[in-house]
């Protein structure tokens, strides 16, 4: 079975810095571009960044880039979201998906083959 389980939410202050992870299980993973989205309460599912899948290529949303870095080793099927100068904007479930394709699309699914369940990071004083 294919599973993606997020872990490194948390609460923190606004400025801080918190690194999500996302490991895969079930998949061939080294085929796979890895991406991260995020739902904020009361507002629709947004792209944040995704990487391919030999690492070679990123891409990030403009509110995110300069703050935000995705990475992934293969060797360990995990994925990695590095969260900087953090802002109570950023306050949202936090969800690692998988996609063969490696193009995102449009919403619900982004055309993501598996998602994971998500954690919840809260950027507040």
């Amino acid at each position: 079975q294919v599973q993606l389980v997020e872990s490194g939410g948390g609460l923190v202050q606004p400025g801080t810095s918190l690194r999500l992870s996302c490991a895969a299980s079930g998949l061939a993973f080294r085929n796979y571009a890895m991406d991260w989205f995020r739902q904020a309460p009361g507002k629709e599912r947004e792209f944040v960044a995704t990487i391919s899948a030999s690492g070679s290529s990123t891409i990030y949303a403009d509110g995110v880039k300069g703050r935000f870095h995705i990475s992934r080793d293969n060797a360990k099927n995990t994925v990695y979201l590095q969260m900087n100068s953090l802002k109570p904007d950023d306050t949202a479930v936090y969800y690692c998906a998988a996609d063969l394709q490696g193009v995102v699309e449009g919403p619900p699914d982004f055309g993501m083959d598996y998602w994971g369940t998500g954690t919840l990071v809260t950027v507040s004083s």
